[in-house]
């Protein structure tokens, strides 16, 4: 799959083989009684539809000549009587297929939605997210249409399809042959274009992909583009990626474009050919040819191409479906890479002494992160680590939460090696607050109990408090209930850090772990903050990554992490004694300040 880029093609891991119709086969399943009754339903009426064109030759060929009104009338009847039930099962299989399409599409969509929600941090570091939205929302919609009424029609005509050659070889074997020669003509032509045809729809459903991607990047970063007002040069490469896609569009459809007129070319050729020799036939005294057969093969002629349409169709809408069914199932597949392992316990109740022996990690192969990290928290430290950026410092705290598998060494709390436990047994005792403070839209409340589904409303406001959001909040036109949009843009990126604390802290961990969390708080809100974050660091053990170094003086023990090692530890007094690379850090944001 593309990296990080919105305009560069995916790519298959894995090609579309039959197991993947199989696979679609078990999500249908489940449905299998719908499906049969409305199959059954179908056939029914389809083999009653049968019987019009043989009552018309019965018309012609007998009613007529003996000016039988009666008969006439009451095979007249008949038919009626047989349009009316087929109406009826047409408005019930109608109603099945909805429900039975759309109950299969939401199925796959869960399916999709779940894993997502499994996968590591680095499947999500690796791609676009807008190439993930295109999966999980645009492409099972393309199946909608192939679930709802392509796979029952597709039995249901080829069942109408036996019936009518039945018919057809009934009322005259040398006009049904000569219907059936156009056949092979339509098979050549599906084999010559199939190959194109399911290329063409990979090509369409990448560049769909690709212009879905730059859309989802364009809303989230439209601040910036309008600061800098590259309104323009951002329409340009839209304009650019929708061409793409148009292009790639229009260059699948046409393959699909060629069976319709090919099917009603072959229909009318065979049918001129019907009429042209079954009215010599007669003129000749062919036994077995009347005006009433020639007038009933002609009417299973029109029917006898009308499934062949449709087939013709259900292929189209099977390779356009194929192109999308391998983007979901390579989904689906994506190795859940930070998992359970086999025989994984429950982790204890934390008590919060985290170790690191040598631990190594690193995002891409030959590119070290960390190389041999070794240090240990007791119970109620607090952590603070600094360094450069890049150093590894929000690496370290993600390995704790394991978001991440290392490449060797061990990370233990309590003794216990967290890859060896329930990874959600281990997250719900920790308290994470990420760099990236996203605040979900719904109201405040909500947000902040995100973290403590059972927390009473008592419990949230006190935990604002303690985190200094209160005073802010209850200022909104609607307190805690007020409703804030996707990722917060009503509140300020102060705000957001604040809240975003609150439900960490809500949650009440034995661990704690603070990413920048003070970073856009202004310094009076911090200080009161710091008060508040005082009572509640005791007996936790914390971990704080913060550039502001004055928010961490007083924290147990600093690590000094640069080029993927801690190159100083110790508190702040005792790194300041050793003039290192920490006491540079803090000299020049002492000087810096004083400035």
């Amino acid at each position: 799959m593309a990296r990080n880029k919105y305009d560069v093609d995916e790519s298959l891991e894995t090609e579309f083989n039959l197991s993947h119709l199989k696979r679609l086969g078990g999500y249908i399943k489940p449905y299998r009684k719908d499906m049969i009754l409305t199959i059954i339903l179908m056939t029914v009426t389809s083999a009653l539809g049968m019987l019009t064109p043989i009552i018309l030759m019965r018309i012609m060929d007998v009613y007529i000549p003996n000016e039988d009104i009666k008969g006439i009338i009451g095979l007249s009847i008949i038919i009626l009587l047989i349009y009316i039930i087929i109406s009826v099962a047409l408005r019930i299989k109608i109603t099945l297929t909805a429900r039975l399409g759309q109950n299969i599409i939401h199925t796959i969509r869960s399916d999709i939605f779940e894993h997502l929600q499994e996968l590591p941090f680095s499947y999500y570091d690796d791609r676009p997210h807008g190439k993930i939205q295109v999966r999980v929302v645009n492409y099972v919609n393309r199946l909608s249409d192939l679930l709802s009424n392509g796979i029952i029609n597709t039995i249901t005509d080829l069942f109408s399809l036996l019936f009518i050659v039945i018919f057809m070889l009934a009322v005259n074997v040398r006009l049904a042959l000569i219907c059936l020669l156009g056949l092979p003509l339509l098979m050549i032509l599906i084999f010559i274009i199939k190959k194109k045809q399911r290329l063409a729809w990979q090509i369409s459903s990448n560049k769909a992909s690709n212009l879905n991607a730059y859309i989802a990047e364009s809303i989230s970063g439209i601040r910036v583009t309008q600061s800098f007002t590259r309104e323009e040069e951002n329409t340009d490469i839209f304009n650019r990626l929708s061409g793409e896609y148009r292009t790639a569009w229009l260059g699948a459809v046409k393959y699909n474009f060629l069976l319709w007129p090919a099917i009603n070319n072959i229909s009318t050729w065979t049918t001129v050919a019907i009429f042209v020799l079954g009215v010599a036939w007669i003129n000749q005294g062919v036994d077995g040819i009347t005006a009433g057969v020639l007038i009933a093969m002609t009417g299973y002629v029109g029917r006898f191409w009308a499934p062949v349409n449709t087939l013709a169709s259900f292929y189209n809408s099977l390779l356009t479906a194929i192109s999308y069914l391998e983007r979901i199932f390579e989904t689906i597949d994506e190795p859940v890479l930070v998992k359970d392992c086999e025989g994984a316990i429950e982790m204890p109740p934390i008590k919060g002494e985290v170790e690191f022996k040598d631990v190594s990690f690193s995002y891409e192969d030959g590119v070290p992160i960390l190389n041999k990290i070794n240090f240990k928290a007791n119970v109620g430290d607090s952590f603070a680590i600094v360094g450069p950026t890049g150093a590894g410092k929000t690496t370290i705290i993600n390995l704790i939460s394991r978001f991440y598998n290392l490449d060797s060494g061990m990370i233990t709390i309590d003794g216990v090696d967290i890859s060896k436990v329930q990874i959600k047994s281990l997250r719900k005792q920790m308290g994470v607050m990420l760099q990236d403070s996203f605040i979900f839209s719904g109201t405040i409340m909500d947000n902040i109990r995100y973290g403590n589904m059972e927390a009473t409303d008592e419990e949230v406001i006190e935990a604002a408090k303690t985190v200094r959001a209160h005073d802010f909040i209850i200022e909104l036109e609607r307190g805690y209930k007020t409703e804030v949009n996707e990722r917060g843009s009503r509140l300020s990126v102060g705000q957001r850090q604040l809240i975003s604390f609150a439900r960490a802290l809500l949650a009440n961990p034995k661990i704690l772990i603070l990413d920048e969390a003070t970073s856009s708080i202004d310094t009076e809100t911090e200080i009161l903050l710091q008060e508040g974050l005082s009572k509640l660091l005791a007996n936790r053990t914390s971990f704080i990554i913060a550039h502001r170094l004055s928010t961490i003086k007083n924290s147990t023990c600093i690590m000094y992490i640069d080029g993927g090692k801690i190159d100083e530890m110790g508190t702040h007094e005792e790194l300041l004694e050793k003039k290192g690379k920490y006491y540079e850090l803090y000299m020049s944001q002492y000087k810096f300040l004083e400035e």
